[in-house]
């Protein structure tokens, strides 16, 4: 799904590492520092029970070597529930940065985002992938300490006897290999791994958007079949971590041993020569132990793999740049659209292709087309809701991208035809835009997207929770129409807004619309010829080029232009329109 190269998705991906570290900052360096003084404890216990244990067989004072053992008990349980509050709230400071900084940029990058990843699978990442890659410090911290405890054993085995550090190091770089191959297998098993469950979250998603479709067909089980189908890959990835990770311990179990076994073989010679002492001996098993401690490293190996690649996924998000803003403010004007040699591709297909269109400032402007026109791609395109790929886009002279973010925002309003209600409240949903609109022009645009009257008979009214306010698909769209009306704005772009409304209340509202504005220019996707009928102009998209620009009436001559409506509606609803208009000329 990421077309991005191989190189920029490494790189955003060593600076999301290295953005999670930073995060991290004082906790890991505390967790460091805790650590490693645990492996230091660790590493002066058996030293301590080695002495003791020779001081008890000589029969000489040992009170106080055993406190000191007990010390050091205690302050390793200190220090292990310490490891374990600073890793945990390290690894949650680094998720919750992680999920700032993906969730910034998916937004930024608007419905293209949606278009290459897919809803669900960004979910994944944002939240399962974040989690992961989040506890990449702790493990980090952990990795270093779980080091330090092979490589300080080793320092003390030398310290008992130079052969002791020899025999051990002779099989030392076996258990090197053992780790290095187990690391390099992890990391692409768990990629696997993450990339199945990916498509998982994707196709649940979809179903859950869909799930009045799948029970209306009674699908329910052939969904299910089909939102788990990538379980059985899932699983064999799945067994191939454990395998990875099975066979890396059994090898390790296998070498492991060895070497303990060389090191007290070469420690009990010492003995019988007097070289070391019985506690010198139980001091050096000990210390083999820590020395081969390959399980710890394993556990900690594989953590950061899964830190990495889960860190790999989310830089395939945060390597697709988000579009870029100028510093530009727009002239004085009412709203003049251009669209120059305008083409736009999605999914490897060109939707757009060399559009060129111009809407006068404070005119009405349908747009129709047969599915799959581009009617929705143009009208993202229009607003900046995306780029096109080739071409420029300008409002009243200047390219929408020269413009800065806020100004574009202020002057371009949409409403959609399944519209997002965001807020808390249905006052808050309505007012949700760049800057939040006063009560008094949510009220305001409510009344002319004739929504006051159903808003009110909620239980709280406009206070009403979005949650609890049932609303149906027209409901919904009069909502998103007024939230378009109470930020006002040059350039409004109604995608279909209307399709959900009965036809008593489309009229209404598109009388409202449609009134003489000279200081704002409207963009319809229009689905009804009742609505291209009232524009002042109609674009006719077909296969993602301009056909025609004209008035309904003059483009209704030609048949392919009526297809475009279904036999018969287009002539029904122009001679309704037709009629309106004579009746309110002869009510005037």
């Amino acid at each position: 799904m990421n077309s991005r190269p191989d190189s920029a998705t490494s790189a955003t991906g060593r600076a999301l590492s290295r953005g999670v570290l930073r995060q991290g900052g004082v906790r890991c360096a505390a967790l460091c520092a805790v650590s490693t003084t645990a492996t230091a404890a660790g590493l002066l216990l058996p030293a301590l029970l080695g002495h003791t244990l020779d001081l008890l067989l000589a029969r000489a004072p040992a009170a106080r070597w055993l406190g000191c053992c007990a010390a050091v008990v205690l302050l390793l349980a200190l220090l292990d529930g310490c490891a374990g509050v600073l890793s945990g709230t390290a690894d949650a400071h680094a998720t919750a940065w992680l999920r700032r900084q993906l969730t910034g940029h998916v937004l930024a990058l608007g419905p293209r985002a949606t278009a290459r990843f897919g809803a669900g699978d960004l979910v994944a990442r944002l939240v399962g992938n974040a989690a992961q890659a989040g506890t990449a410090p702790g493990a980090l911290a952990a990795l270093l300490g779980a080091l330090a405890g092979p490589v300080g054993g080793v320092v003390a085995l030398g310290l008992i006897d130079p052969w002791l550090a020899a025999v051990f190091l002779a099989g030392a770089p076996v258990l090197a290999l053992l780790l290095r191959a187990f690391a390099r297998d992890t990391s692409a098993c768990v990629a696997d791994y993450q990339r199945v469950q990916g498509r998982i979250a994707g196709a649940l998603a979809e179903a859950v958007g869909g799930v009045r479709t799948i029970r209306a067909a009674a699908a329910e089980e052939r969904e299910t079949a089909r939102i788990l189908a990538p379980l059985p890959e899932l699983s064999r990835a799945g067994h191939r971590m454990w395998r990875v990770q099975g066979r890396a311990a059994a090898r390790a179990v296998t070498v492991a041993p060895l070497l303990n076994l060389g090191v007290l073989a070469v420690a009990g010679l010492l003995l019988a020569r007097h070289r070391l002492s019985v506690g010198d001996v139980l001091a050096a098993s000990r210390y083999a132990v820590l020395a081969t401690g390959v399980g710890a490293l394993v556990g900690q190996l594989a953590a950061l793999a899964r830190a990495r690649a889960a860190t790999g996924r989310l830089a395939e998000v945060r390597a697709d740049p988000a579009p870029g803003h100028g510093t530009r403010r727009l002239p004085p004007g009412n709203g003049r659209l251009e669209l120059r040699a305008v083409t736009a591709r999605r999914g490897g297909r060109t939707v757009l292709d060399g559009v060129d269109l111009t809407v006068p400032g404070g005119t009405t402007l349908a747009v129709v087309g047969r599915s799959g026109a581009g009617k929705s791609l143009l009208a993202e395109v229009a607003g900046r809701l995306a780029d096109p790929d080739e071409g420029e886009v300008s409002l009243d002279g200047v390219p929408l991208r020269d413009l800065a973010r806020p100004e574009l925002r202020r002057a371009v309003a949409y409403a959609f035809e399944r519209p997002a209600l965001l807020g808390t409240t249905v006052e808050d949903a309505i007012a949700f835009g760049p800057t939040a609109a006063t009560p008094a022009a949510v009220r305001s645009a409510a009344r002319r997207a004739h929504a006051d009257d159903f808003v009110r008979r909620l239980p709280d009214g406009y206070a009403t929770p979005v949650t609890d306010a049932p609303c149906s698909g027209g409901e919904s769209q009069r909502l998103g129409l007024a939230r378009a009306f109470a930020h006002g704005g040059r350039l409004l772009i109604l995608d279909d807004a209307l399709s959900s409304l009965d036809t008593v209340t489309e009229h209404h509202i598109t009388r409202t619309l449609l009134a003489p504005d000279p200081g704002r220019t409207r963009l319809l996707i229009a689905h009804r010829a009742s609505t291209a009928a009232r524009a002042d102009r109609v674009a006719w998209l077909d296969a993602g080029r301009v056909r025609a620009v004209g008035t309904h009436r003059e483009l209704w001559r030609e048949p392919e232009y009526r297809a475009v409506f279904g036999d018969g509606e287009g002539e029904v609803r122009d001679e309704e329109v037709r009629d309106e208009a004579g009746t309110e000329s002869r009510g005037r």
